[in-house]
């Protein structure tokens, strides 16, 4: 493909790192376009190989590193760069969080048109490391015909072995040990997709970072394993915590990881964890925040935006498995929950009962119908909870949320740039952004959540 850039693929040039993508990759200017770099820090002066063209931008690489950031580190992981899961391993913790405030703070300006300084300092996790309550790991075969268990190199199917990643709790590096031991000892089929044959998927694990539960769920393409009886014993040995060995049955060629159905080998059949005070089971399809020490955070800040007395009704739009709703119902005095998974409902309507939660209600919609529909049948609410996927609400709902009236919207976000989108169009709907607080759910990578509280 042609190119008007004024410099060429392989060619390599000097640039100073200037910003960050969305992705967090580093981003400079050469003779007036702009070049994206991985692993790079704002403040670096590096040489540069360019790797790709397009019409008005590039994407390169490190070839060298000229001048070096203030904030750059030596990275502490030897997967950093090839398993794609971190971008900001080679920052200094506290230069993460500013990079992240302050991409919310322009997705505000340059999308929203809003005041930046409405923005308020972001929260950093109280610890960048082991924070991730959920773990996936393909299973392969290295060289030698052993086990392997990683993560997919970024656009691609190959594994990058990794038994201990630094983002997630020492305990899952013991459980893929025992169970590279199990593998070892009984030479159990792998599964490969190409032919679709073999036996062992994924190996999924998670752990209930409040209560110290841990369950291991083996993904198959089969109803079972060689000697499960030894598989369990010997994760008993190595997992401190071990409350659940599970095992899922996955026999569709598709890069969906879990499949409909799943078997207990021994213990629970679900963890239990506490979180906002509150109990959640979890299983191996329950959705539950992988920060749960962030998330609590997140959600006490979610509640003091919505400002509730205890007479309030409440929408909670997206509710998941209802943990938002749920955590301020004992304020409010009713929460209608919607969200368009129907497992999900039915786990938040546990959740509510297994709590004692009585004034609060799930059903199971898409949340732009739903909210149309509680507006036709009257019912009002003062105070809207949106948590919607990254793509974020779109025009639609906003103008629907906007007709119902409530006095108050807290929105939570992970994705600024559709945030603040849909802030500009709840302004032009008569609502005003008073305040919005960033959270770091995700250290080391370039994910960043926010809370933002609008009133009418």
């Amino acid at each position: 493909m042609r190119t008007t850039l004024p410099f060429r693929k392989n060619e390599v040039h000097t640039l100073s790192i200037t910003g960050y993508t969305a992705e967090g990759r580093g981003v400079g200017r050469l003779l007036g376009a702009a070049v994206f770099v991985p692993g790079a820090a704002l403040g670096d002066t590096l040489n540069v190989r360019i790797l790709k063209t397009e019409k008005t931008y590039a994407y390169g690489k490190i070839e060298g590193i000229r001048t070096p950031s203030p904030d750059r580190i030596a990275p502490d992981c030897p997967q950093f760069g090839k398993c794609g899961g971190c971008a900001f391993r080679h920052l200094r913790y506290e230069a993460e969080c500013r990079a992240k405030e302050q991409r919310v703070r322009d997705a505000l300006e340059r999308v929203g048109g809003l005041d930046p300084d409405l923005v308020q300092p972001i929260h950093p996790a109280a610890s960048p490391d082991r924070y991730r309550n959920k773990a996936q790991f393909p299973l392969g075969l290295d060289e030698n015909g052993r086990l392997c268990a990683g993560f997919f190199a970024p656009h691609s199917h190959r594994i990058v072995p990794c038994e201990d990643c630094r983002l997630q709790p020492e305990v899952f590096r013991d459980a893929v040990r025992a169970v590279k031991r199990w593998h070892r000892e009984t030479g159990e089929s792998v599964y490969d997709e190409g032919t679709g044959k073999g036996r062992l998927r994924h190996l999924y694990l998670r752990a209930a970072m409040g209560d110290g539960g841990v369950m291991v769920c083996l993904v198959i393409n089969g109803s079972g394993v060689q000697n499960e009886a030894r598989l369990v014993e010997l994760l008993r040995e190595a997992v401190p915590g071990l409350q659940s060995v599970v095992l899922n049955t996955n026999t569709k060629r598709t890069n969906v990881i879990l499949g409909p159905s799943s078997r207990t080998v021994w213990g629970e059949d679900h963890l239990t964890d506490t979180l906002c005070g509150l109990r959640f089971s979890i299983s191996p399809h329950s959705f539950y925040q992988v920060n749960r020490d962030g998330a609590e955070r997140l959600y006490e800040k979610a509640a003091a935006y919505a400002a509730l007395s205890g007479n309030e009704t409440l929408f909670d739009l997206y509710c998941g498995t209802g943990t938002i709703g749920l955590s301020m119902a004992r304020k409010a005095g009713r929460v209608i929950g919607v969200e368009v998974v129907e497992q999900a409902v039915a786990d938040a309507r546990e959740n509510a009962k297994r709590n004692g939660i009585e004034n609060a209600e799930f059903f199971c919609a898409d949340a732009p119908k739903a909210a149309a529909r509680l507006k036709a049948q009257g019912v009002r609410p003062d105070v809207v909870v949106l948590d919607p996927p990254r793509k974020g609400c779109g025009e639609a709902l906003v103008h629907t949320v906007a007709e119902l009236a409530p006095r108050r919207v807290v929105y939570v976000s992970c994705d600024p740039a559709t945030l603040a989108r849909d802030l500009k169009t709840f302004s032009a709907c008569g609502y005003t952004l008073r305040e919005a607080t960033p959270f770091d759910l995700f250290p080391r990578t370039a994910h960043v959540e926010c809370a933002a509280w609008l009133s009418r």
